[in-house]
Formats: C-alpha cells, sequence, structure tokens
C-alpha cells in the first residue's frame, strides 16, 4: 500500500518557504505521494437558498493545485502530485488539459488527476458555469481530456464541448491517470466506466464497503480490478493505536493507498476532535510519527 500526506492548504499559511519545506519533508520522510485538495472561491454560507451543504466557507484557504505543483515539481524529485479532487466541471476543459499536461511533464510524469463535481454552486456562478449538468458534463469532460493529452489534433463535438482540429502543444508523454471522487454511487458507477481509481474523505467502513462495490461495478464493466486503485485518508488526531487499526483495515479491504492528514480543520469537520498543531515543526513530527507507525 502507497502511503501519501494530505497538503494541509487550510492551515499550512502562505510562506513559500514553509509550503516548501513541508513537501521536502515528505519526501525526505519516504511518503510516496502528496495530496491537495481544491475550491478556486470559498462563499459565506448564510442566508442562501438553496443552502450550501459542504464544510468550507470564505474563511478557509486553498491553494490553487496546478500553481502548487508548479512550483513543487521544482524543489521535489519523487513525490507523486496528487489533485484530490478538482471540481473540474466548474473549469475550462482545454485549460485543464493544457495546465494538466504541463505540470505532469515539468514533475517529470508525477502528476495523478483526482477529479469530481463538488458541492458549492456559488463557486459555480462566479466562474459562469452551469451547476446542474456538472455531472454530465464531467463524463464528457475526462474524454476531451483524454483525447487532448493523446492526439495532435482533435476533432471533438458534444453537448457541452466543441474542439475543432485543435491540440495541446507540448502533449504530455504517456496517459495521465485520473481518478473520481465523490459520495454518490453515481460517483461510483463513473469512476468504474472511466476512472483509474477512487479517493475517499476517510478510510471507514463506508469506504471499505464502497470498495466492494467498485469490485462488482468494474466486473461488470469487464475490468480488472487489480488495475484500480483505492485512496483513503486519515487523522493523525486519531492517536497511534487507532492510525494503525486503520491502515491496517484498509489495506485489508483492497486499498491500494493511504495518506495521513495533518490538519485540525479537517478533523474537527470529521467530529473526531482536533490535535492542536503548534506549527510546522509539529507537522512534520506527526508524519514522522505516521511513517513509524505504517513501517
Amino acid at each position: 500500500m502507497q502511503i501519501g500526506v494530505v497538503f494541509p492548504t487550510q492551515e499550512i499559511g502562505d510562506d513559500p518557504v514553509a509550503i516548501r519545506d513541508f513537501a521536502q519533508a515528505a519526501e525526505e520522510i519516504g511518503y510516496r505521494h502528496l495530496l491537495a485538495y481544491d475550491h478556486v472561491l470559498g462563499a459565506e454560507h448564510r442566508d442562501r437558498d438553496p443552502m450550501l451543504q459542504g464544510p468550507y466557507t470564505q474563511e478557509h484557504q486553498f491553494h490553487e493545485p496546478f500553481v502548487l505543483f508548479g512550483y513543487l515539481a521544482g524543489l521535489t524529485t519523487t513525490l507523486e502530485l496528487v489533485v484530490g479532487v478538482l471540481v473540474l466541471p466548474q473549469r475550462q476543459t482545454a485549460l485543464v488539459a493544457k495546465q494538466a499536461a504541463e505540470v505532469d511533464l515539468l514533475s517529470n510524469e508525477r502528476l495523478r488527476l483526482g477529479v469530481g463535481t463538488g458541492w458549492n454552486w456559488v463557486e459555480y456562478d462566479a466562474l459562469n458555469e452551469d451547476f446542474d449538468s456538472r455531472g454530465r458534463r464531467l463524463t464528457e469532460q475526462v474524454e476531451l481530456l483524454r483525447r487532448l493529452w493523446a492526439e495532435p489534433v482533435v476533432d471533438f463535438e458534444s453537448d457541452h464541448h466543441r474542439v475543432a482540429r485543435a491540440g495541446l502543444a507540448p502533449m504530455p508523454r504517456r496517459r495521465i491517470p485520473v481518478w473520481f471522487g465523490g459520495g454518490s454511487d453515481i460517483s461510483l458507477r463513473r469512476a468504474a466506466r472511466l476512472g483509474d481509481g477512487f479517493v475517499f474523505g476517510h478510510a471507514g467502513m463506508r469506504a471499505r464497503r464502497s470498495i466492494e462495490r467498485l469490485e462488482v461495478l468494474l466486473d461488470e464493466q469487464g475490468r480488472a480490478g487489480d488495475e484500480f486503485g483505492f485512496e483513503a485518508m486519515v487523522d493523525f488526531v486519531a492517536g497511534p493505536e487507532k492510525l494503525a487499526e486503520e491502515a491496517d483495515a484498509w489495506s485489508a479491504a483492497g486499498g491500494t493507498h493511504l495518506s495521513i492528514r495533518v490538519m485540525d480543520a479537517s478533523a474537527e469537520f470529521m467530529g473526531i476532535g482536533t490535535y492542536g498543531y503548534t506549527g510546522l515543526d509539529s507537522r512534520i513530527a506527526a508524519l514522522q510519527t505516521f511513517w513509524d507507525i505504517t513501517h
């Protein structure tokens, strides 16, 4: 099982030195990948119709994944750079294809692109994209991304996209892996048809049961389960004994990737309390402790 770390985007701040030091420390310890979340805008939740259901507001920080990974591509050598997950339907597909290709080239093929539909309709409106059709457009987007990454000239027309004999240059040197995220059965079905893997927000019983569901769906699609990845996250605040149990349970369920979160905002949202990190050094110490637990 590949062990990674969740980039503490909401709490690491905006010091480029701290961001560099966190990523390099993770790589030096031995972590295989670094996973970053995505939101372009946060929004106030009060007085919204319909209500905003997600956990984040305008007060939560999010570093833009492609720019962040362009920075880290030159500061690391082995870390896989994972977007977990990009809210793809609120972005222009061809531009995402270009950005992803560039990060993959500059990082020497270390990008893994997770995609999903998101929940923040205010963010969609601000980016001039339609919230209600996001699921249907996501399916088209993944098809178009892969064609733009593979074909020098693409002629593509669908309900929501038109590329008239155009292409990327430079193109990526490989097929960039596309994983999916989400919490619905629709997202599992979409991943089984189109994805290279699935990203879960936590490694609990619900996620482990979803692995079983995905294995059934993959079989229905005639796809081999061993070619599909399963990523989940655990929170350091759970403590050594619980973390060891969760890691073992995830591996036994068929999990292929597991990432540690050293971010109180996420742990608090999950309802498991806060750790009280006191700065960068305390987060790096937590990374070392988790690495020792899992190795």
